[in-house]
């Protein structure tokens, strides 16, 4: 008999319909050959820094966090249930069980085909006792009955995947210590709970730096010279590539003499019928990507219904940072293509490199459409958006019709000056841009050939500098790929082998698999804001990383990546998982050296109650005792409506700005306060008729009471 051990019950559901006739039992599927049970993804996690220090400690036990125990770096790791939830030892119960069935030679770890899946599945194994047992990975690309079928005969050996349960142990282990050690570390030094990972914090930083630029920038003015006469009754635009600050608009001036002087004339003309390549199949990022340009879906909105489908067995596995298809896939894409032809669609098999090439793909493929196809109506507006999305492109790119276009380049010569490069295009025939989203426009250069003259009149131009644009779903997601690459040529699409070759050094920032749920959490923590497909930070983000360089804690794209080589070494097989940890604990037990430095005080009380901590000051009204609340701070006297809130707008109250209140002072300006509608505005705090009220700068209106 074989056990097979799926991540989730929906893909145990899946599998079952790959190999069919199951009967149902409690927390599994049996029939004659195969017993099929499942996780609820995770079920095991780390133990708390407690249970290395506490023989009694129990999961769930609260605990005052505390200095002493820190840095911890266990000497083993400890992983436990999760607790809280009964369902999860129930069912765990049930695997061990299955697992020690006599009846049972095979052991079959079904987890999602990645490293998540992978530990997620083995942990199971491992704390079952499968000793004696075969083991064995089913890899699964989709989870269509068919694929289920195919990938059912070519079963692994769970050994050919130890390099990656490694990589996921060694992740695990490296957050862990990230995670643990300098959020508690952060948090009881400032008093205020900040959320300090491995990968969070450079995410954070990038759009804070990204802020801080805009903020700060200031627009230069400069001159260039430019000319737009008609020629054969069409505009000829010519702009000189010189440029010249504001002070030398004299220069610019003489310039323009010297080249008005001078004859233009048409150098050379050509023109050339080409073909309009289509785009790449989806990754996972690229296809967020695009679905939060053009629908404004937010990253974990996109993986949720992509996810959902992919479950579904609509599309292949999501989780993915390929554009590229494997050589040995080529089969299974006719046949996927013949589907689609007999739908209707002009569809042929094409082998380029453009789109198979296995040196551009680490684990997974493209997202790619299945042989399942989902009937008409089956799906709501937002699941069609996103098939819709992979599904046209893959119409695209094996489109049998090609996009032709015209190609034009004038060179224009202003004799003894500068020459200058017009280039348009045309399109001659649509091809694959009937079928997806193109959003190129013809651009038609004038009527010009060999040896025209060219009316030209330069003047000069005044410009402006324009500030970097803020972080989009798009460019935030181009800027995690490869950090280390300028916007513009992350932006290239001719050649991609600088961005694979980040990926696969492990450079990138989070990977395919996990970034989503890290942005997603620097959202719910109030780090950062995603309206309308723009990032911007928050008063808490921007806090948080502030904090964190007072704190000499650098958690930069620098120190990141070293950790992400690292795990791609222990990958490959060149790095033990105890030397990757190592590698952590030394960056940690730096930070750590520092732990005797003053850190401002955030009165943010964690435990519930009405009071929570001592006496902090007393009343500004009626000269009681002030303690902390679980919200902030409040008179103790019961007749007494004296409270403050430990954030007001958004805006931390610092340690400074509550004794300022309680003795009857004023605090400083911030500029970090944000209304409800977003909108950051300047004010400072005073208590007046018994409430705390903002006072604002000559230029706002005067009062406005705290809600």
């Amino acid at each position: 008999m074989k056990l097979i051990i799926a991540e989730k019950p929906s893909l145990a559901r899946n599998i079952a319909a790959g190999i069919g006739a199951f009967q149902n039992r409690q927390g599994y599927l049996e029939n004659k050959d195969y017993l099929i049970t499942w996780a609820f993804g995770h079920l095991f996690s780390l133990a708390d820094v407690e249970a290395y220090f506490d023989p009694n400690y129990k999961p769930g036990d609260k605990q005052k966090w505390t200095l002493d125990n820190l840095p911890c770096f266990p000497p083993s790791f400890k992983f436990v249930l999760r607790g809280g939830d009964d369902g999860v030892a129930r069912q765990f119960g049930i695997i061990r069980s299955l697992c020690r069935r006599s009846d049972v030679d095979t052991v079959i770890n079904a987890g999602d085909a990645d490293r998540e899946g992978e530990i997620i599945v083995r942990l199971c194994m491992i704390k079952s006792g499968v000793a004696g047992k075969r083991l064995q990975r089913l890899w699964l690309p989709d989870q269509t009955p068919e694929t289920v079928a195919a990938a059912l005969k070519e079963l692994k050996d769970e050994a050919e995947y130890e390099n990656l349960a490694n990589e996921g142990f060694a992740r695990t282990y490296i957050d862990w210590l990230y995670g643990i050690n300098l959020t508690r570390y952060a948090t009881i030094k400032t008093g205020k709970l900040l959320r300090v990972g491995r990968v969070v914090v450079p995410i954070v930083k990038a759009i804070y730096d990204r802020d801080r630029e805009i903020e700060n920038f200031v627009p230069r003015e400069y001159y260039t010279i430019a000319s737009n006469e008609e020629t054969k009754g069409a505009a000829v635009e010519l702009v000189s590539k010189e440029q010249f600050d504001s002070d030398r608009v004299g220069d610019a001036e003489a310039m323009c003499e010297k080249y008005n002087a001078a004859e233009a004339v048409v150098v050379s003309v050509k023109r050339k019928k080409d073909k309009l390549s289509a785009g790449k199949l989806y990754s996972l990022s690229k296809l967020q990507s695009f679905l939060g340009k053009k629908y404004k879906m937010s990253m974990s909105e996109s993986l949720e219904i992509v996810q959902k489908l992919y479950e579904a067995g609509y599309l292949t596995y999501p989780r993915t940072n390929s554009e590229y298809l494997a050589t040995a896939e080529k089969d299974k894409i006719s046949k996927i293509l013949k589907n689609v032809k007999d739908m209707g669609y002009p569809v042929v098999m094409k082998t380029g490199k453009n789109i198979f090439d296995d040196a551009k793909i680490e684990s997974h493929s493209a997202i790619t459409p299945t042989y399942k196809i989902p009937e008409k109506g089956k799906l709501s507006e937002k699941e069609f958006q996103v098939y819709s999305a992979v599904f046209r492109r893959f119409v695209a790119v094996f489109c049998e019709k090609d996009c032709l276009v015209q190609r034009t380049e004038i060179v224009i010569d202003v004799k003894d000056c500068e020459s200058f490069t017009l280039k348009g295009m045309t399109m001659l025939e649509k091809g694959w841009t009937e079928y997806d989203d193109y959003s190129g426009k013809d651009k038609i250069l004038p009527p010009l050939e060999k040896g025209d003259l060219v009316n030209h009149i330069f003047k000069p131009t005044v410009k402006k500098t324009s500030p970097p644009k803020h972080y989009t779903i798009e460019t935030l997601n181009n800027y995690l790929k490869n950090p280390f690459r300028e916007d513009k040529a992350q932006l290239a699409d001719d050649d991609d082998s600088e961005e694979y070759r980040a990926v696969f050094e492990g450079l990138e920032l989070g990977t395919e698999a996990t970034r989503t749920g890290i942005i997603d959490n620097a959202r719910k923590s109030n780090y950062i804001l995603l309206k309308n497909n723009v990032y911007t930070i928050l008063p808490d983000g921007k806090y948080l990383i502030e904090t964190l360089q007072k704190m000499m804690i650098s958690m930069d794209k620098y120190k990141t990546a070293e950790l992400g080589r690292a795990l791609k070494r222990v990958f490959r097989g060149e790095m033990t998982v105890a030397e990757s940890v190592t590698l952590a604990q030394k960056e940690i037990a730096e930070i750590f050296s520092h732990r005797g430095m003053y850190i401002e005080r955030v009165y943010t009380p964690r435990e519930k109650g009405d009071f929570v901590g001592g006496e902090v000051g007393k009343c500004p009204i009626c000269h009681k005792a002030v303690k902390a609340t679980d919200r902030g701070w409040a008179c103790t006297a019961k007749s007494c409506t004296f409270s403050l809130g430990n954030t007001i707008c958004r805006h931390a109250i610092s340690e400074a700005e509550l004794q300022a209140l309680l003795s009857g002072g004023v605090t400083d300006y911030a500029d970090d306060f944000v209304s409800r509608t977003g909108k950051n505005f300047t004010a400072r705090l005073k208590v007046k008729d018994g409430r705390v009220q903002f006072e604002f700068p000559n230029r706002y209106p005067q009062g406005g009471t705290v809600q």
